[in-house]
């Protein structure tokens, strides 16, 4: 599955505009080209793939003319998509997910479910019977969760582990990195792929595309 979603980052990006001498070179070493003139000659450097899934996420770059998964700080080519609030201050990660049973409020996860999503929507009304924490509404009436007596967007939530994915990243590529592809669900709106741009942009990322994820 993670070498799927990373080859179908890979060839949504690379598209016929790259030439084929130029393929078979690392994914950070040649400008991505985008779906206006304009805006490929502006894009250069390092572009990471992201499956901001649900459960559990990933970064991938190019190795050659194949997708690397890259290896978190633990060891794992997969980061639970879990963010925690604690007396020490905010954990992304597996860290956060360890300690979730002792601090199951203030630990948010699965929040994909909610991005783009109102608070009135009955889809939201269903996770709210069965979540451990707080689903309020936010901002024009948007599902937000409340953590830590703070009160979070689910693109603010998705951008913290959009951040863990970028600093693995620069971890393995030793420097940093700006620009990223992400995949969503195929059934997201607009609204949904809108709300997850919001995420990378908060994370410092500038996503030249949102992907379905592979099938």
């Amino acid at each position: 599955m993670m070498r799927a979603a990373a080859s179908s980052l890979w060839k949504s990006t690379t598209l016929s505009a790259v030439p084929a001498r130029s393929r078979a070179l690392p994914f950070s070493r040649y400008p991505l080209f985008s779906t206006t003139a304009s805006r490929a000659e502006k894009i250069s450097g390092d572009v990471i793939g992201v499956d901001l899934g649900t459960t559990n996420s990933c970064v991938a770059v190019m190795e050659g003319a194949a997708p690397r998964v890259i290896e978190n700080s633990e060891g794992a080519r997969t980061t639970p998509s879990v963010v925690a609030f604690t007396d020490s201050g905010r954990i992304v990660g597996v860290a956060a997910k360890r300690q979730a049973v002792t601090n199951a409020a203030n630990t948010l996860f699965a929040t994909k479910r909610l991005i783009g999503r109102k608070f009135d929507d009955p889809e939201v009304k269903k996770i709210m019977s069965t979540c451990p924490f707080k689903i309020v509404s936010g901002d024009g009436g948007d599902a937000w969760v409340e953590a830590a007596g703070q009160k979070l967007s689910p693109s603010q939530v998705g951008s913290m582990v959009l951040t863990k994915m970028k600093e693995t990243a620069e971890s393995f590529l030793n420097r940093p990195v700006k620009h990223a592809v992400v995949t969503v669900p195929a059934y997201f709106n607009d609204s949904q792929r809108q709300a997850t741009k919001d995420a990378g942009r908060i994370a410092g990322l500038d996503v030249l595309r949102i992907i379905n994820e592979p099938t």
